[in-house]
């Protein structure tokens, strides 16, 4: 099945202004996310969505191709619709979405979800990686749980699972994933994912994957290996991330 990237990029982000143009080892942000999705050889083509010109502009000096989109997306998600219901990528079955914060974004997670839909066990497709306890108190950390086919039963910011009896954390420590922020969607899934109300869970937790899942709609997790790093949301991030460039070992496209 062929498989398109989207990488949606909004420069209007207030924890940390005009984020994607921010520079990371010399370089824009977005180009480097970019760089790191040309790296997996993961897809059959890659593409920057983004509404602002100077976006536009930064990626395609980098020689990445770009779509121009609506300034009103309210998610990431919206903003790879909208690419994928264009004409020039209306032949693509799966569509990835990669965060436009996410540098160091594990290969394996981009490959494991888009494979959770191109192998037709599931119409949208994630990722976990196995974690210790230390994550359950950081409301920053998304948890997921799944069934033992790999369906994402729930996500969410809180401890999950809950441990009633610390007698039983063996049990709780061997279930613990960390959700990483990678989508992947058969055409018709997203489609129906978009057109959806924003839903009470999804506004709870702030989690948008919670209105597709309380649609019913089935999510594979696959599951990788612990990772380092994250979204770049504040400048300590930023910091943090450029303390640890190395243009080796990022565009090798591996986990």
């Amino acid at each position: 099945m062929s498989t398109l990237i989207v990488i949606p990029a909004r420069l209007g982000a207030t924890r940390l202004p005009r984020k994607p143009l921010r520079l990371l080892g010399g370089a824009p942000l977005i180009v480097r996310v970019w760089q790191r999705a040309i790296a997996m050889n993961a897809a059959d083509r890659v593409v920057v969505a983004t509404d602002h010109p100077e976006v536009a502009d930064a990626v395609r000096a980098a020689g990445a191709e770009v779509a121009m989109t609506r300034g009103d997306h309210v998610s990431g998600t919206d903003r790879v619709a909208e690419v994928a219901n264009q004409a020039a990528y209306a032949g693509y079955d799966v569509i990835v979405n990669v965060q436009g914060d996410e540098p160091y974004i594990n290969a394996d997670a981009v490959r494991g979800s888009a494979e959770m839909v191109s192998s037709g066990r599931f119409p949208l497709g994630t990722a976990a990686a196995t974690a210790t306890a230390e994550i359950l108190a950081n409301p920053a950390i998304v948890k997921v749980v799944t069934d033992d086919t790999g369906r994402a039963l729930y996500f969410s910011r809180a401890p999950i699972p809950f441990l009633r009896d610390p007698s039983d954390a063996s049990h709780r420590d061997a279930l613990l994933r960390q959700h990483l922020g990678v989508y992947a969607y058969r055409r018709d899934a997203l489609q129906r994912w978009v057109s959806l109300p924003p839903h009470p869970l999804e506004l709870t937790e702030r989690l948008e994957q919670l209105r597709a899942i309380a649609d019913g709609l089935a999510m594979g997790v696959a599951s990788v290996a612990p990772v380092l790093g994250g979204g770049i949301d504040t400048e300590d991030d930023l910091i943090d991330a450029n303390a640890r460039w190395s243009d080796a070992t990022f565009t090798a496209g591996t986990s």
